[in-house]
């Protein structure tokens, strides 16, 4: 195994230098309202403060039906610093009309003025939960006086955050780790949390097309005490998202939330990172993509009704985008999905969700194989047009493990993509068929 100039550290969002965070109960879905407030007083609005100004950077849904929050933060990351986050779970603030732009900005105000910041432009605006439903703004106001006198440093702060942003995520989502850089210690954190409508396709400015193709809301938030030039950290996190984030799936559907939102604050004081291609700044940038990559999969790992993760390896495409499409049409086919969840090897299923897909594929050149994770000793149930002699009872040795790979390769050109996907389950249709 190779190693890494990384290692994982405890905690997340406040692991790196110069970051607090705290969370509170204010009620945003109000409790015996449904599904998500069966948790009880689960904390349900967090803030995230740097101490310093931040450089920012953005990633945000491409649907056309965009949560007022979406609106407001996409303006805020075209600045080049930004000083804080809040974020509520329990309401999207979506198709909420001019009253969801309004408490949108109030929040921000709100945030802003008990953080003694400048301006409500300082702070960027995240929420999660059910769409069409009015904000409760006086428990909100609550929510986020309390929460902005309660900032703290610590995992066990993190790991709080990290809840109060869950809808029906069954368990928080986190990852830290430290590099060293010019000497200096550097330390990237984030949290993330997903588990239904499950689909993103995000762009800085949250409109199509979005990077890597065109297609309940996932939230991230990275941290990192980098000292990085402000175009380069906006160009690093828009790449890491592109081969992460927008490439995962647990059911086809985009949200209308979906955010990541990346805050850079040089209290490493590291020497600038000025390019991603620099030996330090390609050190970093591969511990950014690690992060946002294993955050990702987490994501899928606890997908609603979720019991296998899939990693779909699709080479020889005639371009990247080719390779993209022809991945997604296998990683969305109800077919398919719930051909993994049998743990059926149904290789036949994936070679006609391929050949509907946008991309060019010749069967008399198609490779489909299965592979335990790491993708060594693929056992190929079809090569060159033709079935093998590979038993079933080989493949469903590893169809029927938790996490698996499947190798599709086009052999048509250079292109690939690697993209991660779920099973589709009963527990998925009875989680989400309604009260």
């Amino acid at each position: 195994m190779t190693k890494t100039p990384w290692k994982i550290i405890p905690g997340s969002i406040t692991a790196p230098k110069g970051f607090r965070t705290s969370s509170v109960f204010c009620d945003v879905k109000r409790i015996g309202t449904g599904k998500g407030s069966a948790k009880g007083k689960k904390k349900d609005l967090a803030v995230i403060c740097s101490d310093v100004p931040a450089r920012v950077g953005g990633m945000f849904t491409t649907n056309q039906v965009v949560a007022a929050p979406v609106t407001w933060s996409v303006a805020r990351a075209r600045q080049e610093f930004a000083r804080a986050v809040v974020v509520n779970s329990g309401n999207a603030n979506a198709c909420t009309g001019d009253q969801g732009i309004a408490d949108t900005q109030e929040m921000a105000e709100w945030t802003a003025r008990h953080l003694g910041l400048k301006s409500r432009r300082d702070v960027l605006v995240c929420s999660t939960g059910r769409i069409g439903v009015v904000m409760p703004m006086e428990n909100v106001r609550r929510g986020i006086e309390s929460a902005c006198a309660a900032l703290m440093v610590g995992p066990e702060f993190d790991t709080e955050t990290a809840t109060a942003i869950m809808t029906s995520d069954s368990r928080p989502k986190e990852i830290a780790i430290e590099l060293e850089l010019d000497g200096k210690q550097v330390r990237i954190g984030g949290m993330t949390k997903g588990a239904g409508m499950i689909h993103p396709g995000m762009s800085p400015n949250g409109r199509k097309p979005a990077s890597r193709g065109l297609h309940a809301t996932m939230l991230c938030f990275v941290t990192t005490d980098v000292a990085i030039d402000p175009k380069v950290w906006k160009l690093a996190i828009q790449l890491a998202v592109s081969s992460s984030f927008n490439c995962i799936s647990v059911d086809g559907d985009m949200s209308t939330n979906d955010s990541v939102i990346g805050l850079a604050n040089g209290s490493a004081e590291n020497e600038m990172i000025t390019s991603l291609s620099d030996p330090s700044g390609k050190i970093f940038f591969d511990g950014l993509q690690f992060v946002c990559l294993e955050l990702a999969k987490m994501i899928v790992r606890d997908g609603e009704g979720v019991t296998k993760l899939v990693k779909l390896n699709v080479h020889g495409g005639r371009t990247n985008q080719e390779a993209d499409a022809a991945a997604r049409a296998v990683a969305n086919s109800e077919l398919v999905k719930t051909s993994w969840n049998g743990g059926d090897p149904n290789w036949g299923r994936i070679a006609h969700a391929l050949g509907y897909s946008s991309a060019k594929v010749d069967i008399s050149t198609l490779d489909i194989g299965y592979s335990r994770p790491g993708g060594e000793s693929v056992l190929y149930a079809f090569r060159n047009g033709q079935p093998t002699s590979t038993s079933l009872d080989a493949l469903r040795e590893i169809t029927h493990l938790p996490e698996f790979e499947i190798h599709c390769h086009l052999h048509l050109g250079d292109g690939r993509c690697e993209f991660y996907s779920a099973d589709l389950s009963e527990e998925y249709v009875d989680f989400n068929k309604g009260e």
